[in-house]
C-alpha cells in the first residue's frame, strides 16, 4: 500500500510512503502491519482490545526541510492502546487509549469515534469520525521547539494539549475470489495551539492510501478439533554477509566484527494446510528473541510476528521430506542490534526499532530420519533472522536500507 499525505511541517511539502501489508485476523489474536493485538468479544458489536501500534508521526528522515533544520529529531512512536467498541445496525462507536511505551514522546491521546461499515455486492466501504483528545506532552514533542532549537525565524515554542477532527472513508474491492483493491481518503484539522508552532505550515491534513492485498484465508475451517500448536527452539550468530548470499551458500561466515549471537523460543499455530492443493502450508508464529550484544551494549529481547510458507514438493517427500520456509513479518528490537547500528550508521542510513523481519529456512524430518513415528513432526534445520526496511522507502519501517543478519540453527515440533 502506498500512502500519499501533505506533511505539517513548514516547506515539508508532499510525502510518499510505502506500507507493506501484514494482516492476519484470528479469533482472539491480529495482525495489520502498523498494530499487533488481542481482541475479547464474541462479535465486532462488543469488543474489547489491547494493542502495540506504529504512530505515523514525527519529522522526515530524508529532504528535510528548512524550517526543521538543526533541531533533535522526532521519532516515530509505539503506542500501548486498550479499546472498547459497540456497535449495532447504526454503526460502531468505539473509544480508544493509547500511550507512547518507545520513549519518543512518552504522550498519551484519547481518541473517540463512530464508523459505519456496509457492503454494496464486491465493494465493502467504512466512513469514520473521529476526535482526538492529544495531551501537552504528544503535542508539544511533535510540534513545540525547544529553547536551545530556537534561532531568529524560529523562536522557541511550547504546544499544549489539543483535539484534533479527522473525517475519513476506508474501501475495498473483490477483484476475484483472492485480489482485492484497498483504498482510503482522510481530512483531518490541527487545533490552533499546533498551528501556532514555528514549525507548523499546514493546518489541514489530507491523506490518500492505495494499494492491493491477495486473501490467503481458507473457506473453511481446516482444524474443527484443538489446533496444532508449534514450537521452536533456536541459536545464532551474527553474520556480515547478506541475506541473498547466505541463502544461495555463497556466504555463510560468522566471523564477525562484533561476535554477538541470539537465542530465541517462537510459538505458532497452522493456517492452511495444501494451498489450492500444492504441496505448500501457511503458519503464523510470535515470539521472543534474547540478543546476546557480548558487553558491546546491554542485552535485550526483540518481539517477532509473521506468517510462514513451507514447501516441500520434493520427488523424494515420501522417503524424508525436506521444507523450505520463508517467514514474512515484523520485528521490534528494545535496542537496535549493535552490526546492524553499525552497518548502518556508517553508510548513513537511520535505524529504526521495528523492521522487517525475513525467516527463510530449510530443514528435515527428525522422524523420517530415524525412522520413528513419535518424532513425525519434529524438524531439524537451519536460517536466517534477517531485520531490514524496504529499501528504505517505509517509514513503517524508519525508512531503512539495509539491516542485520544471524545465522541460526533451530529445532521445530507440533504437538
Amino acid at each position: 500500500m502506498t500512502r500519499i499525505e501533505r506533511s505539517p511541517y513548514r516547506d515539508a511539502g508532499i510525502r510518499y510512503d510505502f506500507v507493506p501489508l501484514y494482516l492476519y485476523e484470528g479469533e482472539h489474536f491480529y495482525l495489520r502491519s502498523p498494530s499487533i493485538g488481542l481482541k475479547f468479544g464474541a462479535s465486532e458489536q462488543r469488543r474489547l482490545e489491547v494493542f502495540l501500534r506504529h504512530r505515523f508521526e514525527g519529522f522526515p528522515t530524508d529532504d528535510i526541510p528548512q524550517s526543521l533544520a538543526g533541531m533533535a529529531p522526532r521519532e516515530r512512536g509505539i503506542d500501548a492502546g486498550v479499546s472498547g467498541q459497540l456497535g449495532g445496525a447504526w454503526g460502531l462507536a468505539f473509544a480508544e487509549l493509547l500511550r507512547d511505551v518507545s520513549q519518543a514522546s512518552g504522550g498519551s491521546e484519547l481518541r473517540l469515534g463512530y464508523k459505519y461499515p456496509f457492503r454494496r455486492g464486491r465493494l465493502w466501504v467504512r466512513p469514520h469520525a473521529i476526535l482526538s483528545l492529544r495531551d501537552r506532552q504528544l503535542n508539544d514533542y511533535y510540534y513545540g521547539v525547544r529553547p536551545e532549537e530556537a534561532r531568529e525565524d524560529r523562536p522557541a515554542y511550547q504546544v499544549d494539549s489539543g483535539v484534533v477532527a479527522e473525517l475519513g472513508v476506508y474501501a475495498a474491492y473483490q477483484l476475484s475470489t483472492r485480489w482485492r483493491l484497498l483504498g482510503g481518503a482522510s481530512v483531518a484539522r490541527l487545533p490552533d495551539t499546533v498551528m501556532g508552532s514555528p514549525i507548523v505550515g499546514q493546518r489541514t491534513l489530507r491523506q490518500l492510501t492505495l494499494g492491493v492485498a491477495y486473501d490467503l484465508s481458507s473457506e473453511h475451517e481446516q482444524w474443527p478439533g484443538k489446533r496444532p500448536l508449534i514450537v521452536r527452539a533456536l541459536y545464532g550468530e551474527s553474520s556480515d554477509c547478506d541475506v541473498v548470499p547466505i541463502i544461495t551458500s555463497r556466504c555463510t561466515s560468522t566471523n564477525t566484527k562484533d561476535d554477538t549471537s541470539i537465542a530465541g523460543f517462537e510459538v505458532g499455530w497452522p493456517l492452511i494446510d495444501r494451498l489450492n492443493g500444492w504441496p505448500l502450508d501457511l503458519a503464523g508464529f510470535v515470539g521472543v528473541t534474547q540478543h546476546k550484544e557480548r558487553g558491546l551494549q546491554p542485552d535485550f529481547p526483540e518481539i517477532k510476528a509473521y506468517i510462514k510458507a513451507y514447501f516441500y514438493g520434493f520427488p523424494w517427500d515420501a522417503r524424508l521430506r525436506t521444507r523450505f520456509g520463508l517467514g514474512v513479518g515484523l520485528s521490534y528490537a528494545k535496542e537496535i542490534p549493535f552490526s546492524e547500528q553499525r552497518d548502518l550508521e556508517a553508510g548513513g542510513s537511520s535505524t529504526s526499532h521495528l523492521l522487517q523481519v525475513l525467516d527463510p529456512t530449510v530443514d528435515i524430518n527428525v522422524g523420517d530420519l530415524f525412522n520413528s513415528r513419535s518424532l513425525r513432526n519434529t524438524y531439524v534445520g537451519a536460517g536466517v533472522s534477517h531485520r531490514s526496511g524496504i529499501f528504505g522507502s517505509s517509514q513503517l519501517l524508519g525508512n531503512v536500507s539495509g539491516g542485520s543478519n544471524y545465522i541460526y540453527g533451530y529445532v521445530e515440533s507440533s504437538f
